[in-house]
C-alpha cells in the first residue's frame, strides 16, 4: 500500500498584486552631474550618474528638458515612479551651483506634482550620518559607505544618491 501525503498548496498573489507591493523608488543627487539610485518593483537597486552639462551651443533651459526627458524615459523604462526622494540642499559653495540646483529641483517637483508622484526633500546631514554615523562625512566616506553596503559608485553623486535610497527604504522616509 502506498502512501500519498497530502500537500498544501498556498496560492501565490497575481503579478499585479506582487509588483504593487514594491513600489518603484528614485532617490537624486541633483546637479550638473546628477546621481541616481533606483529601486525597482522587483526590489533590485540599480544607480549611477547622468550628466546635464549644457554643450557651448545649448540654450539655458536646455538642461532642464533634458532632465525631464531623462525622468520621463526613466519613469517610461523603470517606473511607474512611485516616490522620489532627493538631497535637500540649504547652502551651496557657489552661485551657478545653487543656480543648477534650483532648476533641477523645481523641474523635479513640477514634472512630479504633473503626475502626481510623491516627493521629498532628504536632509543632507540625515543622510549622512544615516549612511556613516556622522553627519558632516565627506565625499570619501559616502563612497566608502556605499561600497560598504556591496554598491560601487563611480562617484560621490552616485554614493549620495545611494544613500538617500538606503535611508528613505530603512526609515520609510523618515518615518519611524
Amino acid at each position: 500500500m502506498t502512501h500519498v501525503l497530502a500537500q498544501e498548496r498556498i496560492p501565490t498573489p497575481p503579478v499585479a498584486a506582487q509588483l504593487a507591493s514594491t513600489p518603484t523608488m528614485l532617490a537624486l543627487d541633483l546637479g550638473t552631474t546628477t546621481g541616481w539610485a533606483l529601486r525597482a518593483h522587483d526590489g533590485l537597486i540599480t544607480s549611477g550618474t547622468v550628466s546635464f552639462r549644457p554643450s557651448r551651443y545649448d540654450g539655458g533651459g536646455m538642461r532642464y528638458l533634458r532632465f525631464i526627458n531623462w525622468l520621463t524615459e526613466l519613469d517610461q523604462l523603470s517606473g511607474p515612479i512611485a516616490a522620489i526622494w532627493y538631497e535637500e540642499v540649504r547652502r551651496h559653495a557657489g552661485t551657478d551651483a545653487a543656480h543648477v540646483y534650483g532648476g533641477l529641483m523645481a523641474t523635479l517637483t513640477a514634472w512630479a506634482e504633473l503626475r502626481g508622484v510623491p516627493y521629498q526633500g532628504a536632509p543632507v546631514g540625515t543622510v549622512k550620518k544615516h549612511a556613516t554615523g556622522s553627519g558632516n562625512a565627506g565625499k570619501p566616506a559616502m563612497i566608502a559607505a556605499a561600497r560598504a553596503r556591496g554598491f560601487n559608485p563611480s562617484d560621490d553623486n552616485e554614493a549620495d544618491a545611494i544613500a538617500i535610497l538606503l535611508w528613505a527604504i530603512e526609515t520609510r522616509g523618515g518615518v519611524r
